[in-house]
């Protein structure tokens, strides 16, 4: 299934994809984090739903939202790709690098980026997003993919210059920008994603694809990562986790390639579906 959040009548609406139509779900939960929440139940529901399909809107006329707008946590993993890591001059990491951003940073497909003016080198990076279904704390690696309710594709977009160049380094202020985490459009939820680890993944900027990879080349799974983020706080239904970006980040080329007003940056993920914002 791939779970949607669309405006209808100026209000945020739970919906599924059928063919060229969304059903609305507003029947079975108010809100994304609320249908997560419900597991199982709530996927029932919903499928009934869209078997019988009684109300439904045109996708291409529907405003497509951010599929969850509040999660309790977005956690994100740096350096995850090993040639990621290489092309930014560092070790591949023997255990998950880990920072956050905050609820204000989501936004939804065609919203604007906001590049900041007090930031002179504000960079792209496509990621793999795992949505939280079940919550729980020291989950197994072995029960870990019980826990996921879906996939998103997510965009953690990071000022380089607060990262890395602070006083300490300050990489939740680089990452954590309002609009610095545009994800959707859709949760494909996890019984469409056969494998996680095997997915293409790419950035285009501008009509130009600068980040080209594959899923598979995640140094940390996402069985492990749930099992060592779990060990240290309970996961709650609806949690993110942003799993890493590829490498051609715009840090690490030559020259070096920043995001500016006027930019276009579309993420794509096999599977999952295409992230489309504009820079202002």
């Amino acid at each position: 299934m791939r779970l949607v959040t669309f405006e209808n009548s100026g209000n945020s609406t739970l919906g599924a994809r059928k063919g060229d139509k969304i059903v609305d779900l507003s029947g079975v939960a108010p809100d994304m984090r609320s249908f997560l929440e419900g597991g199982e139940d709530s996927l029932a529901s919903a499928r009934s739903a869209v078997e019988a399909a009684p109300q439904t809107v045109e996708a291409g006329s529907a405003k497509i939202q951010a599929p969850i707008q509040n999660p309790e946590k977005i956690i994100c993993i740096g350096l995850n790709y090993a040639d990621h890591a290489e092309e930014s001059g560092m070790p591949i990491p023997e255990e998950p690098i880990i920072f956050s951003k905050y609820p204000s940073t989501i936004i939804g497909p065609g919203e604007q980026i906001r590049v900041p003016a007090s930031s002179e080198k504000t960079d792209y990076e496509v990621e793999l997003v795992v949505v939280i279904g079940k919550g729980g704390r020291d989950i197994t690696e072995a029960d870990a993919l019980n826990h996921v309710a879906g996939y998103t594709v997510g965009h953690d977009v990071s000022a380089r210059d607060y990262q890395l160049e602070k006083p300490g380094g300050q990489w939740m202020l680089g990452k954590t920008f309002d609009t610095f985490a545009p994800i959707g459009p859709d949760i494909v939820t996890s019984d469409e994603v056969d494998d996680p680890h095997a997915l293409g993944i790419r950035c285009i900027l501008n009509g130009e694809t600068v980040q080209d990879s594959t899923t598979a080349q995640l140094i940390f799974k996402v069985p492990q990562l749930i099992a060592y983020l779990s060990h240290v706080f309970t996961f709650t239904s609806g949690d993110l986790i942003f799993t890493g970006t590829p490498p051609g980040v715009g840090m690490a080329r030559d020259p070096q390639l920043w995001l500016k007003p006027g930019d276009t940056v579309v993420c794509e993920i096999d599977g999952l579906g295409r992230l489309e914002n504009p820079c202002v």
